[in-house]
């Protein structure tokens, strides 16, 4: 009998992916392709969800190719994706109504800041365990219902879906046949009540959504259709979905209350299990579904930083200081430190645990010996830096001591960020062999649904360590780099606020 493998199609903010993995968790093929980024408008970040669709099953066929494998041979699928990131579409046609907004976008700010004005923080952060921000789904969904006349046309007659992007591409995938989503990317929304596990019809009128336009919510491990209609003669059961967070938290194998995980990719994305309780959080954090497997749900605690990777992307095609991400090494090799230079990368205002909209991107203490080099090892400080933040809120709401952070995505690559990130968490940082912990996240998930993995047990012996960062900084040097990015940080959020002219 012919090998079986589990394929994990792995849709981010810049690019699709997909992996294949066999039944040691080891990656058999991997094919990546990116897509336009649109910024219609400062603030605004949009993408074309057929683009979207398109490059993913463009990455499908490729990693077939080149792995030489038969589609048959393909046990079951698991989908990651980038998480909030909001399409609605005909029902009728399968063609949106309006571009993808994606997470990162911010033109809702001020609707946000109208709605905490109201009074309305409290009960959303008991149902969905959230902050009112422009990051969810809900003011996104409203934008367009509110500014798109086909939009509402459509949901008066019931033809209008929304989904997160997980629920495009199964749209997509059965061809219009099942129109779900897990709990995880639900939770997600600002419209979830994440302790009932139900959309939330309060919230839903507070928004003016009907709910005709919401898939239908199941767990992240289970048959939730198959690909027959797409591939003649192959019926390949999609039997996992996981936001790409929760997919790296599983991908990680921190099924345990008090394992800590962090993504280090566009943005920087922190979390820790917090098994069956769903911990209030004090110090600004999200509460979250990690995942729902049967009848059992883990919640997790979550610090979004919006901006890590996408900073030295802006080096690159923003100042044009490198001409890769990977060129960021060599320029700082030289420099031992950034010499005072602060960078608070707020380009998409400020996430955990701050929760500020309004705030920019910001530089400090720049002198004229100044050069490329200081601000590109600032902006590699940053990442350090607003983990930081994350990790001791965590600490504070938890009352745990978090004993090791491990580590994932395209930024561990850099040692002397992982480095860096150890000496001023005072904490091990772990990096593991397999980096690509979300699409393995998503793997498991599938594989576990359709029997490829007996059970999670199996699983948890394939995670393998790399390295280990140990930290060997001195606490006043330590003290004196977090007080100079507090300074910065605080600089930076006085800037954007509103201040009477000068006399």
């Amino acid at each position: 009998m012919p090998s079986q493998y589990i394929l994990a199609l792995d849709q981010g903010t810049t690019s699709s992916r997909s992996i294949l993995f066999n039944q040691r968790g080891d990656i058999v093929s991997l094919a990546q392709k990116e897509f336009a980024q649109i910024y219609p408008l400062p603030g605004w970040v949009e993408h074309d969800a057929e683009e979207i669709w398109s490059s993913q099953i463009s990455t499908m066929a490729e990693v077939l190719a080149k792995s030489g494998i038969n589609i048959r041979q393909i046990a079951g699928i698991g989908i990651t994706n980038q998480r909030e990131t909001t399409v609605l579409w005909s029902r009728k046609t399968g063609r949106p109504v309006y571009n993808a907004i994606v997470w990162q976008d911010r033109r809702t700010a001020s609707y946000c800041d109208e709605l905490t004005r109201a009074g309305h923080s409290s009960m959303i952060r008991n149902k969905t365990g959230l902050v009112i921000d422009a990051y969810f789904s809900a003011t996104k969904i409203k934008w367009i219902l509110d500014q798109i006349p086909e939009a509402e046309e459509l949901a008066q007659e019931g033809e209008l879906a929304f989904g997160t992007i997980d629920t495009w591409l199964i749209w997509n995938l059965t061809k219009g046949r099942v129109h779900v989503t897990d709990v995880s990317n639900a939770s997600r929304t600002m419209l979830f009540n994440i302790h009932t596990q139900q959309w939330d019809q309060e919230l839903l009128e507070l928004f003016s959504i009907p709910s005709s336009i919401l898939p239908e919510v199941k767990s992240s491990s289970e048959v939730y259709g198959l690909t027959g209609s797409l591939v003649e003669g192959s019926d390949i059961p999609i039997a996992g979905i996981a936001g790409d967070q929760q997919a790296a938290l599983f991908g990680q194998m921190c099924i345990e209350p008090g394992m800590v995980k962090n993504t280090y990719g566009t943005g920087c994305f922190m979390l820790m299990n917090t098994g069956s309780h769903a911990f209030a959080s004090n110090n600004n954090l999200l509460t979250t579904i990690a995942w729902r497997i049967g009848n059992e749900t883990h919640y997790a605690l979550e610090g979004s930083v919006f901006i890590a990777g996408a900073a030295v992307q802006w080096l690159r095609d923003g100042l044009g200081i490198i001409n890769s991400s990977g060129e960021i090494e060599n320029l700082i090799a030289d420099t031992p430190d950034s010499e005072g230079v602060y960078m608070v990368p707020a380009f998409a205002g400020l996430g955990a645990p701050y929760w500020n909209s309004h705030t920019r991107g910001s530089i400090f203490g720049l002198t004229r010996g100044s050069t490329a080099a200081h601000i590109a090892k600032a902006v590699l400080d940053s990442i350090a830096f607003q983990t930081h933040d994350v990790l001791k809120s965590m600490e504070a709401d938890t009352g745990i001591s978090i004993a090791e952070l491990r580590v994932d995505g395209g930024g561990t690559v850099n040692d002397r960020l992982m480095q860096f990130q150890s000496d001023i968490l005072n904490t091990p940082v772990v990096r593991p062999k397999i980096t690509e912990t979300t699409a393995l996240g998503a793997a498991y998930l599938a594989g576990l649904a359709v029997g490829y993995w007996p059970d999670i047990n199996s699983i948890r012996q394939q995670w393998q360590l790399d390295k280990k960062f140990k930290p060997s900084m001195d606490r006043e040097d330590r003290d004196q780099l977090l007080q100079g990015w507090d300074k910065a940080v605080r600089a930076a959020i006085a800037w954007a606020q509103d201040l009477p002219p000068a006399p």
